[in-house]
């Protein structure tokens, strides 16, 4: 049925609660979880004062998408608590077209994410991602009603 299933996050609750179904889903099927998650680059300056700030043996770990990578790891830690194999993206850019590349290079058999994106300003009704997601879509979605 399915083999490979793509799950957006971006670390919210909402987000984290569609990671949780699909960890569900992906054990019960038999599939692999394909974590995605969109950073924006943080600017050199902020990453320079960071680094300044930081002890040195911590430096090395302050990058343009550190917040993101602890993203994936916090999602995936949940998917390897049920022992479903799992791969994590982090994407630059838009979070939508992160999840529809991911998934059509990947050639996925689902998309899931949640029906709200709490990124950025609220949205209201679907959400742009999930809505983005749902209308340009390589494969089936399931949007989970996370609130």
């Amino acid at each position: 049925m399915f083999k490979s299933i793509v799950v957006g996050t971006d670390g919210s609750d909402t987000a984290t609660q569609a990671v949780r179904q699909a960890v569900d889903l992906a054990r019960g099927v038999g599939a692999k979880l394909e974590l995605v998650s969109a950073y924006e680059p943080v600017p050199k300056q902020r990453l320079s004062e960071e680094r300044r700030d930081a002890p040195e043996d911590l430096q090395w770990a302050i990058n343009p998408r550190e917040d993101v990578d602890m993203t994936l790891e916090a999602a995936a830690a949940l998917a390897r608590e049920a022992d479903v194999p799992v791969a994590t993206y982090a994407r630059q850019g838009d979070p939508a077209d992160a999840i529809l590349d991911v998934a059509e290079e990947l050639e996925a058999d689902l998309i899931i994410v949640g029906n709200k994106g709490m990124t950025g300003a609220k949205r209201f009704l679907l959400g742009s991602v999930p809505n983005k997601v749902s209308h340009h879509a390589p494969c089936s979605v399931l949007i989970i009603r996370t609130t």
